[in-house]
């Protein structure tokens, strides 16, 4: 889980540097990219990895469980798309930390397909995660990037924050549902094969092509992602869930480090009050969560 939060760094640098376009100093860029290209580029990436590794181990490309393998890729496509949006629009460090909202709507659906009851303290972490938001979303909405100051929009930054990890939250269900019958190549595999279609549609009216070095930084998008995505999946497959997860919220701690020595994005005391609400309701689910499995267990 570390090693996926390490990867998922160095992908969310790329994606802003190739959306900033010239206008970022971190590294030399000529063109900004729509962020449906950078999806499809990072589709076509992983699928050719994924592919070519079951093939090399004989087995199908496509899984069994083909109802969950199409929620999987379908709800990750979504949630990646609008993900890579909140990137290119805020602060790394509060697109990432609203990413994490994504267990608590993974502890709503698992009331839904996986029958799990929510305890009252779960309901507190719930309350104290969105309460995060609203700190973030009601302060002083105002960042420092380049040396111009931006106005972000309540509305829209929360919407689609809370959209990709509503639909995260659904991906991670449907990894837990796909555990017990598929190799963890078909549960990432599953991804690619439906955002290929829908990206390359999309990507047609308004593809821009890389130039120079922009190859070598697509190509880095899709590599790091590809790990991040492998090494998460095996952690959720095969590791306690409840030990391994507190691990992936280092992100924030990466996010905030990239975005300041590297982007120069300045955050209001308001987004580090919010950042600590969405991590410390987070983590609560994920004690009691873990406190009541043990009762269980015992």
């Amino acid at each position: 889980m570390i090693g996926s939060g390490l990867c998922f760094m160095f992908v969310n640098f790329f994606v802003k540097i190739l959306t900033n376009g010239p206008t970022s100093s971190a590294l030399p860029v000529y063109s900004s990219f729509p962020i449906h290209e950078l999806v499809l580029f990072r589709s076509v990436i992983s699928f050719s990895i994924s592919a070519f590794i079951l093939k090399s181990k004989n087995l199908p490309i496509i899984g069994q469980n083909k109802k969950w393998l199409l929620i999987r890729g379908t709800s990750g496509m979504i949630a990646l798309t609008l993900f890579f949006y909140t990137i290119h629009t805020l602060p790394i460090a509060i697109s990432s930390t609203l990413q994490y909202l994504a267990p608590i709507f993974t502890l709503l659906f698992a009331t839904i397909w996986l029958k799990e009851k929510i305890k009252w303290l779960q309901w507190l972490s719930i309350f104290i995660a969105l309460s995060g938001v609203f700190v973030i979303g009601l302060g002083k909405n105002t960042f420092e990037n380049e040396g111009v100051s931006h106005q972000l929009s309540l509305y829209s930054w929360i919407l689609i924050g809370v959209l990709s990890a509503i639909f995260s939250g659904l991906a991670y269900v449907s990894v837990v549902k796909l555990k017990s019958s598929e190799h963890p190549l078909h549960v990432v595999i599953a991804f690619p094969m439906i955002s290929l279609p829908v990206m390359a549609i999309w990507s047609y009216f308004d593809f821009i092509t890389p130039k120079g070095i922009e190859w070598l930084y697509v190509l880095l998008l899709g590599i790091f992602t590809q790990i991040a995505q492998v090494f998460m999946t095996k952690a959720f497959m095969f590791g306690d869930v409840t030990i391994v997860s507190p691990f992936q919220y280092l992100g924030s701690i990466y996010a905030i480090l990239v975005g300041t020595f590297l982007f120069n994005e300045i955050l209001p005391f308001s987004s580090f009050t919010g950042i600590f609400l969405i991590l410390a309701g987070v983590l609560l689910n994920i004690v009691v969560k873990h406190y009541h499995q043990k009762r269980t267990n015992a």
